[in-house]
């Protein structure tokens, strides 16, 4: 089969979240298996662009509603990603340092997925598959179907992947002009509760629709930001099928980011040499449990709670453990952290801002991880933690309800929480504190961890299974 990803994000070229990481996968394991599959995205202003090869391999003009621009299509000359890498240019727009963040991003991401139907129109083969990623490419399914310009593609099956529904790409009717000419009888299409809403327009026309794990699927049916209807009236279509991890990238053995490697032969000395280094940079006591949060300091993380969880936590509890947070996000929550660094006595530090060697090493040398997620659709960040040998502190949620078993159950290996609150998470560092001096106990649970398999071959073949049956 021949599949074309279309995203905002691939890793290493621009992350910004687990999309990325999933993006900068799933393309290499299905080329894995014998088939064809490549990616497309914009063109950002990023260091992988400028570190490695290109070669132009389309040019075209075209229309945003009365504006005419130019675009270019460029294509990483070694696949070195293990898969075809194509990028969008359009000058001004695409060619941005940050992925997010603009006033225009509408505009930027409706331009994106206008430049690439119309360099698929150009195709002589069409792909088998248009697989689509959130809500930034979820037009393409609506304008395959139902866009004049694009009646060359209306037999290309599509297929939507949603890894965050809460981030919909809400648009104002008056915004309609900017996609190509379209069947006006199909308007109903693009609409939810009188917006465009791309992403619910994607469930509609889209051929096949996933989510990120099956348990996020159910909750989607009754937590998806006002789409709780449309999931349930589409859930024929809807197959939730969980993310694996690139085992290649995130292996303890081999890990370029790291200092200190180690298996599950040597894990104990191995966990010991990198906690050390985390310890010696940020002034933490090694003979403690650390405890350590990756991820965006947002409410959907739950990070809003990290302040008082640790200060409390460090009152309460005693000072029986070190907390170290890595991340950037809500200014409020940013100061909250920055404040409590006065406090430490040896056992808090913070790290504001995105390192992705820092968060290899962190999950190498952290005794806990800690995620307090109220929405988590997949996680990819216990997964990390588990190869690592690292325990996952993980709330009953989305793909953390469906890779965490919790150490007090049946065959269970980390510590788990139903409700994202101060008292559940301060018990859960209460019962991380009381296990990591368990050492035999411990130990027991880091070799079943790291002997879980959450690699992509299991996924890819569900997805591969999906793209035969629309076939």
């Amino acid at each position: 089969m021949d599949i074309l990803h279309v995203s905002a994000e691939c890793y290493p070229v621009a992350k910004a979240g687990g999309l990325g990481d999933v993006v900068g996968a799933l393309p290499k394991y299905m080329n894995d298996l014998g088939h064809t599959a490549r990616v497309v995205m914009p063109m950002y202003r990023t260091k992988f662009l400028y570190a490695n090869d290109w070669t132009v391999v389309h040019k075209g003009n075209t229309n945003m509603g009365n504006w005419w621009f130019e675009f270019t299509i460029i294509k990483e000359k070694t696949n070195k990603l293990g898969f075809e890498l194509y990028l969008v240019d359009v000058n001004g727009l695409l060619d941005r340092e940050k992925v997010y963040g603009y006033n225009d991003d509408n505009e930027r991401f409706t331009a994106f997925q206008i430049c690439v139907l119309d360099w698929l129109n150009a195709w002589a083969q069409k792909p088998d598959i248009i697989h689509v990623h959130d809500h930034h490419t979820g037009l393409i399914p609506f304008m395959v179907k139902h866009c004049y310009r694009y009646r060359k593609l209306s037999q290309v099956k599509t297929v939507l992947t949603i890894h965050n529904a809460q981030y919909q790409g809400w648009m104002g009717w008056n915004r309609s002009i900017l996609i190509p000419q379209w069947d006006m009888w199909k308007w109903g299409m693009l609409d939810w509760n009188n917006t465009i809403n791309p992403l619910a327009s994607a469930i509609k026309c889209a051929d096949k629709v996933t989510t990120v794990s099956p348990s996020y699927l159910n909750e989607l049916r009754w937590m998806s930001n006002g789409l709780e209807p449309l999931f349930e009236y589409e859930k024929g279509k809807c197959v939730g099928i969980l993310n694996g991890i690139d085992d290649h990238v995130w292996d303890p053995q081999t890990d370029e980011y790291l200092q200190h490697h180690f298996s599950i032969e040597d894990l104990e000395a191995g966990k010991a040499k990198n906690k050390m280094l985390l310890c010696d940079q940020f002034s933490l006591d090694f003979d403690k449990p650390l405890i350590g949060f990756i991820g965006r300091l947002v409410g959907e993380k739950g990070a809003d709670l990290l302040p008082q969880v640790i200060g409390d936590s460090l009152y309460y509890i005693g000072r029986r453990m070190n907390f170290l947070v890595l991340g950037s996000g809500f200014p409020e929550v940013e100061a909250g952290l920055n404040a409590l660094k006065p406090l430490s006595q040896y056992d808090y530090n913070v790290f504001i801002g995105y390192n992705e060697g820092l968060s290899h090493t962190m999950y190498a040398g952290l005794d806990f991880l800690l995620m307090p997620s109220r929405v988590e659709p997949c996680g990819l960040n216990q997964m990390y933690s588990m190869r690592y040998g690292t325990v996952p502190m993980v709330r009953r949620t989305g793909g953390l309800k469906d890779t965490v078993i919790d150490f007090g159950d049946v065959n269970g290996y980390g510590i788990c929480y139903n409700h994202a609150s101060i008292p559940d998470i301060t018990h859960a560092v209460w019962r991380a504190a009381e296990l990591y001096h368990n050492k035999e106990k411990m130990h027991h649970i880091r070799q079943k961890m790291m002997k879980l398999d959450f690699s992509w071959e299991t996924s890819v073949s569900r997805y591969i299974d999906v793209y035969a049956g629309l076939l």
